[in-house]
């Protein structure tokens, strides 16, 4: 089971000389991936709440930093070699799809083909308002960006009609690096997420899951899979566990996790940031040391 860290793009996370300090840290030692979410809006006084924690407010507060995921992974990129890097999440059906498919393609280039591109449907009808795109629709415009933009990762020229999208005839270049193959993650507890991944991504990513609760979601994924005749391990797994400690890791690989989700804030200083870093891989690969 592989370590991945989620940490970039928030707070001291968005500071540069912080992305550069944490990226090349977690490649030297031994994280898997690199994850950075997104919102593009917060506000002070939401009514929508946020399902990953029990009073459902979000942590992070409204007047902080909080960088765009894939610029922010675009400069982890430059300064790394081998990690891999992915979106955890982008709230896809708040942006155009033809616009995602050529800045994630050309992610995808930049790092070599190191970048997984994880995707939600969100959670803030606030967000949602500011941004113009109706709410109710977000789950079905998932679901359908999701297939454009396949279209234009795979043929030149692409056409596609769809209810929100239709385009005819176009190139949209550059292509992913892995022959116009892409890997989409789709992040989110619910069981609607869960048969999203199954059905139309590579992966699945739950965020801030009770350890407990880790098994009953991929049992979910597992169903979702064999009824749509796909096989659990055509996906990969990721999971930041809301209780984790080093002590689960047997019973989260047991259960089919197949990458731990390390979320941690951190410090402002390069040279703490470096340590932190350091001290996480000690307590997640590398516990026994």
């Amino acid at each position: 089971m592989r370590v991945g860290l989620h940490a970039l793009g928030i707070g001291d996370g968005a500071r540069p000389e912080v992305i550069r300090a944490v990226a090349t840290a977690a490649e030297t030692h031994g994280f898997a991936r690199l994850w950075c979410g997104e919102h593009v809006v917060l506000v002070d006084a939401p009514t929508s709440r946020y399902p990953y924690s029990a009073d459902g407010r979000i942590a992070v507060p409204t007047d902080a930093d909080w960088l765009d995921p894939l610029l922010a992974l675009t400069f982890a990129a430059a300064v790394t070699n081998r990690i891999e890097l992915a979106s955890g999440v982008l709230l896809l059906p708040e942006h155009n799809p033809v616009l995602v498919a050529k800045q994630a393609a050309t992610l995808d280039v930049l790092s070599t083909g190191r970048f997984s591109l994880g995707v939600g449907v969100g959670w803030s009808a606030e967000e949602f308002a500011a941004l113009g795109v109706p709410f109710a629709e977000r789950g079905r415009r998932t679901d359908e960006y999701l297939a454009a933009m396949r279209a234009l990762w795979t043929e030149d020229p692409a056409s596609f009609t769809g209810e929100f999208t239709r385009f005819d005839a176009i190139r949209v270049n550059p292509k992913p690096r892995r022959g116009g193959r892409l890997p989409v993650v789709v992040g989110g507890n619910s069981n609607a997420a869960l048969r999203r991944a199954a059905t139309l991504a590579d992966g699945w990513y739950g965020f801030n899951v009770p350890t407990a609760d880790v098994p009953a979601h991929i049992a979910v994924l597992a169903d979702e899979c064999a009824r749509h005749g796909r096989a659990l391990d055509e996906l990969t797994v990721a999971v930041a566990l809301s209780d984790g400690s080093p002590e689960h890791i047997p019973a989260l690989r047991a259960a089919g996790v197949t990458e731990l989700v390390v979320v941690g804030a951190p410090l402002p200083a390069p040279d703490a940031a470096t340590t932190w870093v350091a001290e996480l891989a000690h307590t997640w690969i590398r516990p026994e040391e």
